[in-house]
Formats: structure tokens, sequence, C-alpha cells
């Protein structure tokens, strides 16, 4: 069995048989990552190069153990203080790298649309670790697997994805796979957080009250405010928004019911989340770090399956 795509470049590509799949194979190396012995042979003599042409902590160390733990060799390739500084292009900055039989690629890029573009150029696996405001397919079925862990299924869930829905590549990602997986969703933000017509374009349903969308939902995902994507201040300040649109731990009391807490990461504590929430038994937000390796390690043994079939 193998994905129906040569490249993870993001979830709309995906169809729903892709996602299954990659769940059923990441609980597979979920159960490898609880033994004292947390590694398999699976991907002995591939080299992988982690190409991020922007910063991360989480995303690259995940990957960095999800391949590791896949026994591959890893190489990994930082934009800073490399000839991408000195003028070189991002094809010749590939090219030379997969002219040392680089095996797969897993890149982060600032543009939009960057491995896309790479992959009508270069011709092994390129996994899409988050490119502009476009998609995070891994995070998305990281955070999707999560609620399937938690509450058993995903079919007929009501997600709440709240705050910076304009800027997250994210909240995209999650929509599609969300939808494709047969989940409701809801986006709650500040109206200038929001794009226009995604009721019509996504078929999410679309409120600007907190309150009314953490009522309705089964999950909240909440997310960054990303003030480094935003060119011209879109409300007035951090505090008024966290005394909008935070989530704290009076608000989850006023609903009277219990909803399931996710967030992507990095938390900015006191802004769109409290510590009393983010760090609470209703918070899922370690669970999503630790699945986090095992479904990388599952898109990256499908994809070089999908590889070796092709060859």
């Amino acid at each position: 069995m193998s994905l129906s795509v040569k490249h993870l470049l993001g979830i709309r590509d995906l169809e729903r048989q892709d996602i299954e799949l990659v769940f059923q194979t990441a609980d597979q190396f979920k159960e490898v990552l609880q033994r004292p012995i947390k590694k398999v042979p699976t991907l002995r003599d591939t080299t992988i190069v982690n190409l991020f042409f922007e910063n991360s902590t989480r995303t690259r160390i995940s990957f960095e153990l999800a391949e590791k733990r896949l026994s591959a060799d890893v190489v990994n390739f930082s934009a800073s203080g490399s000839s991408v500084s000195k003028g070189e292009t991002l094809i010749d900055t590939v090219n030379n790298i997969l002219s040392m039989k680089v095996d797969m690629v897993v890149m982060r890029h600032s543009a939009s649309g960057a491995p896309h573009f790479l992959s009508q150029h270069i011709n092994v696996p390129i996994v899409n670790a988050g490119d502009g405001i476009n998609e995070h397919p891994t995070q998305a079925l990281l955070d999707a697997f999560s609620i399937r862990e938690k509450l058993g299924s995903i079919q007929g869930k009501k997600v709440a994805i709240c705050g910076d829905i304009m800027h997250s590549r994210v909240a995209l990602s999650n929509i599609y796979c969300l939808k494709k997986l047969g989940a409701e969703v809801t986006v709650v933000g500040p109206p200038t957080l929001i794009p226009k017509h995604m009721e019509a374009a996504l078929g999410v349903n679309v409120t600007y009250n907190i309150r009314e969308a953490l009522a309705w939902a089964d999950v909240a995902n909440v997310l960054r405010i990303q003030l480094e994507r935003q060119n011209t201040p879109l409300f007035s300040s951090l505090r008024e928004y966290s005394l909008a649109y935070g989530v704290n731990r009076r608000l989850l009391d006023s609903l009277q019911k219990d909803i399931v807490i996710m967030h992507p990461g990095p938390i900015n504590r006191g802004v769109e989340l409290s510590s009393d929430v983010a760090d609470s038994g209703q918070s899922i937000i370690l669970n999503q770090v630790e699945n986090g390796v095992a479904v990388r390690m599952a898109v990256l043994y499908l994809l070089a399956g999908h590889q070796q079939l092709a060859n």
C-alpha cells in the first residue's frame, strides 16, 4: 500500500484514503515509539535532507527524530550561513544537494508554493514542512490524528479553529483535512484576521464570537497571532485581543461542558491561550507533539514506498 501522490505538498492533493492510510501507519509507528528501543531499520540506506529556509524548532526536531527512528541518514540544511545568503537560487541549492545522492527532501520555505515549484524540477519525493501562508500538511495530519485518538473518530465532530486564520497555513491545511474526514469546521477570530468568502470557498462556518464558537465545538484548535506576517496592525493591541478572543479558564468554565483544547505551537501564553488552560486536563497539546513524530514517520515511510514502486 502506498499514497496516491509522489510528494506531500498539501492536504488539498490527498484523497481521504491517503489520510486514513497515514493514520493506520502512524498507529503502528506509535507502538514502536513506546518500546525501549525506538528504532526500526525501515529507511536504512535512505538519505533525507531537511531544507529549512525559515526558522523552526518543533517541526524540524520532529522530522529529524522521525527520520532517525526510521534509521535514515539525515542532513540538516539551514539557509542562514549557506550559499543562499550569497545569492544562490533555490534550484541551484537543491540540485547541488541532490548531486550528493539524496533520496528525499523535507522543505520549509517562507514563499507560498516553493515546494510545488521545486517538485516540477527534481525527481525525489518532497515533504512540505510549511510554505508561507499556504499549507502545513503534516501539522494538519497530526492534529487530526490526535483528535481521532482522543475522541475515537473525526466523522461528525465539531472543530473550532480560533485566531489568526488569515496568516495561518495550519488553519488552511486543517480545514482541508477535517472536511475530507467528515468533520464540521467553524473559524473564529477578529473580522480583520478572517479572509472574506471563506464560507463559500471552503465550506466552513464563520463567527466573530469566541464564546459562541466554543459552546458549539467539541474541539478548539487555538492558533498563534502571527505578527511577523502582518504588514499593518490588524487589531488594537495584544491585550485587547486577549480580552476579546483569548481562551482562558473562566471562559471554558462558563460553557458547562468539556471541550478538547489544541494548539500547534509555539504558544503565546496569556494572549491566545492562558497557562491554566494550556496545562489543563482538557489540553492535548503535548499529545500533538508526541503524535507528530509517529505521523511524520508514517509520511516518510509511505513516500519512500511510493518512490520504490515508481522505480
